[in-house]
């Protein structure tokens, strides 16, 4: 018993560093146990719901335990005690308390269950975005408003924001731990709606859930609450015509060799991300972020960032669809610096 007692008292603040340590690990803007909003409001007081009965349960079963364990340890000329084999009343309480339990449980989760599951892509006072994940980087479509972008979600605070979500490639999961839930994008016909909303303006992080290839763990987006006027600013300057860079050199390479499969504005294609207005977002690719304070290997200025990028893409994505493209030093310096002033400017 006392080397048991000296192993615990070895262990406890082990595992008290361990909870400090975990204690710190979560951020506003990806932790599901500080919600933003209300769906997340509701899938955490399922949380916590559940949480609470597991803990009320834990301790009555090792408060009974600890019970027998001292009431009925063994003594010199012990008889065996009273059996309750067949005891009616003690098979009816433990019967019946894990069937409160489990109604205590069920009844909010039911009603969640069906709640959350509310068709909003018909709505007309919803924001309609159709998703669209590919291997390893996020489409956003607003049909409501013709436009599409990537790896930004703007949406305005407080407003429902209806997802139709598919997959171009492979299986992926798109989530929003401060907002809302995960759901799967699947290929082919198959499409997963769910809504959600934010209800403070704020950056929140969203990853992919579902592992998807060698670059999964870098599949992040961004999700950006604004206030209704930001965001109205927002559509009416994605839909601006685009604007190509000073220089004619660096505008014939940019149109050579990006717009055969990018978009600036009405220019281009849309076959992958959408550039406009890429200047004022918070990261390049999904996940260099960028910073005029850069602490972190995979932080840089948006003009480092974007050089970085259009270098090597593979280097920062292994197994991502974009090539490395045959530009001079000169070219690419030209188009890093065009693409870094491209803002829109919209927030005010």
């Amino acid at each position: 018993m006392m080397k048991r007692w000296h192993l615990a008292r070895r262990l406890l603040p082990l595992l008290a560093g361990m909870a400090l340590l975990l204690s710190a690990c979560g951020r506003e803007d990806l932790s599901t146990l500080n919600p933003q909003g209300p769906v997340a409001e509701a899938q955490f007081g399922l949380m916590k719901l559940s949480i609470l009965i597991m803990v009320l349960v834990v301790i009555v079963v090792f408060a009974l335990a600890f019970y027998v364990i001292v009431k009925f340890r063994r003594r010199p000329n012990d008889k065996i005690p009273v059996q309750v084999e067949g005891n009616h009343k003690l098979e009816i309480i433990w019967t019946v308390v894990p069937i409160v339990l489990l109604l205590i449980l069920a009844v909010p989760t039911v009603k969640h269950v069906f709640g959350l599951a509310k068709d909003y892509t018909k709505d007309p006072d919803a924001v309609q975005v159709i998703v669209t994940a590919h291997q390893y980087w996020w489409e956003f479509e607003y049909p409501q408003y013709g436009i599409k972008t990537s790896q930004e979600l703007m949406i305005p605070t407080g407003k429902t924001v209806s997802v139709q979500a598919k997959s171009a490639d492979v299986i992926h999961s798109f989530w929003i731990p401060a907002l809302a839930g995960k759901i799967d994008t699947n290929p082919g016909a198959n499409v997963n709606t769910m809504f959600f909303s934010a209800d403070h303006d704020g950056v929140y992080l969203g990853k992919c859930a579902e592992l998807c290839g060698p670059s999964h763990a870098l599949m992040d987006f961004k999700v950006k609450s604004v206030n209704e006027g930001a965001f109205d600013r927002w559509v009416a300057a994605m839909k601006e015509p685009g604007k190509l860079p000073a220089d004619p050199a660096i505008a014939e390479v940019f149109e050579k060799q990006c717009l055969t499969c990018h978009a600036v504005g009405d220019k281009g294609l849309q076959l992958y991300p959408n550039l406009t207005g890429i200047g004022d977002k918070e990261t390049i690719a999904g996940i260099l972020v960028n910073t005029d304070d850069p602490q972190y290997k995979n932080e840089g200025t948006t003009h480092d960032n974007l050089k970085r990028w259009i270098e090597d893409p593979q280097a920062v994505k292994p197994g991502n669809s974009m090539p490395k493209v045959d530009l001079t030093p000169e070219q690419i310096e030209g188009i890093a610096k065009y693409l870094s002033e491209y803002k829109l400017n919209v927030e005010q």
